[in-house]
């Protein structure tokens, strides 16, 4: 059920408020600024509704609520509906301006309009980090005993409030999963916020974690809201947790265990209700014996712990996923390509796949782009030889069929991956102008979707 706080709302539309909203929501009624505050500070509210006049004492106050909920829709309710009013709420941050008084039905439909716009604010966030959703764990393509029972134990986590350490190799898929688990939560209507620690500055992560206040460094130039205090409410997904450094993994710590923390260079407890899910390729016992990581953070964050598999380890998942991924990028690359040469299937179920999931899902996608018939072969398949032994229809330059122009059509692709096909960066990695590349893109028929609306 949302939670929703009423401010200084006249006590004979208390009623009015209730009949409307409260099949869906529990309301609390608070008057007195410092309860105003107190509330939302130590509270997570799904809306706020402001009573407020035209005063610059009502200004400053919403000033004050929204810098402290910036994420949380503020409708004010005013029996002032000057224009200048409205517009100045509005700038400052207020989601809707309500005519006071307001009927039951109009505190309804503006109820309904908040919501709805913070649920889809959430899934916008989502999928802003380009992270396939699959909300549903039977949707998990998992043949193989040992991921059946992955799947089983996530499924059981995900309906607690408790801590998931999600550990495995790199591209076993510890961030995609981290989003079913959220979207199967109670949590599912909140924000789902991700971060990388790997591929952040240790001197800018605590900033990005926890925020920062105006001023509390050269370069911060206004507030910011971190992840934690974005993810208030949902879940914050902390991959790679193994690389934060001792100092901030001490912090870390003090958070998970009070549910709250300080905006760099604040001294204001901010209290954010938060799930975690972590994730780590690292052996954090083995890092502890090393000193690189707190034993009492890993015991904080080790509550429900899961493994997952390498791709090598669940044979039985190896050709359904590759055909998920060949008709994903055979749609989005509007490709003919339907299927898979016999010999192609071969060599995909006898490969070890050191890169898992990943390394598989980038092997599809190329070989899609390459392949000009409607079943993909060994040649595009372009799998890199394993220590000790060669890949069937391999030959030893690795080329795609032997020819110059395989062979220069293969080093550009191999170029635009590492490049995320950003074109300029590929032509300066290859030595050549980027018109230069761009001629052979056209030559060779390269596509790829992140292009098309420059094409």
């Amino acid at each position: 059920m949302y939670t929703i706080l009423a401010y200084a709302i006249p006590e004979e539309s208390h009623d009015i408020m209730r009949t409307a909203l409260d099949e869906r929501a529990k309301t609390v009624f608070c008057s007195g600024k410092n309860n105003l505050l107190g509330e939302i500070s130590g509270n997570e509210y799904d809306l706020v509704y402001l009573f407020t006049g035209n005063s610059k004492a009502d200004v400053a106050l919403l000033e004050k609520v929204y810098q402290r909920i910036p994420h949380t829709p503020i409708i004010l309710v005013s029996g002032d509906e000057n224009p200048e009013a409205v517009v100045t709420a509005l700038k400052i941050g207020a989601f809707d301006y309500l005519g006071y008084p307001v009927s039951a039905s109009r505190f309804e439909v503006a109820t309904s309009k908040a919501f709805e716009h913070k649920a889809l604010r959430h899934e916008i966030a989502y999928l802003r980090h380009k992270q396939d959703i699959v909300y549903h764990f039977s949707d998990v393509i998992a043949f193989s005993p040992g991921m059946k029972q992955v799947l089983k134990s996530l499924e059981k986590f995900a309906k607690t409030d408790s801590t998931i350490l999600i550990t495995g190799a790199t591209g076993t898929g510890k961030s995609f999963l981290s989003g079913t688990v959220h979207y199967n939560s109670p949590r599912k209507q909140k924000p789902f916020i991700k971060i990388n620690c790997a591929n952040i500055p240790e001197d800018l992560l605590e900033s990005e974690l926890f925020g920062h206040e105006r001023g509390a460094f050269t370069s911060a130039e206004k507030l910011r809201i971190g992840r934690f205090e974005q993810a208030s409410g949902g879940t914050l997904f902390l991959d790679e947790i193994g690389e934060i450094s001792l100092g901030l993994q001490t912090k870390l710590l003090r958070v998970l265990e009070e549910k709250c923390f300080e905006r760099v260079g604040g001294n204001k407890t901010i209290y954010a209700d938060v799930r975690v899910i972590a994730a780590t390729n690292k052996d954090l016992p083995e890092q502890i014996e090393k000193g690189k990581f707190r034993e009492d953070l890993y015991y904080r964050i080790n509550v429900l712990p899961i493994r997952l598999p390498d791709l090598r380890e669940r044979r039985q998942c190896l050709l359904p996923l590759a055909q998920y991924f060949l008709n994903k990028y055979a749609t989005s690359l509007s490709s003919d390509v339907r299927g898979f040469t016999d010999k192609a299937l071969e060599q995909i179920q006898q490969y070890s796949w050191p890169g898992n999931i990943r390394q598989l899902a980038n092997t599809i996608e190329r070989a899609v782009i390459l392949e000009d018939d409607d079943l993909i072969d060994t040649p595009n398949l372009s799998l890199p030889a394993e220590k000790g032994s060669k890949q069937p229809g391999e030959t030893q330059i690795h080329g795609i069929n032997g020819s110059l122009i395989g062979q220069e059509k293969e080093l550009i692709l191999n170029a635009l991956e590492e490049c995320l096909w950003v074109q300029k960066n590929a032509a300066e990695k290859l030595g050549v102008s980027p018109r230069a590349l761009n001629y052979k893109v056209k030559k060779f028929g390269i596509t790829h979707p992140n292009w098309r609306k420059h094409r």
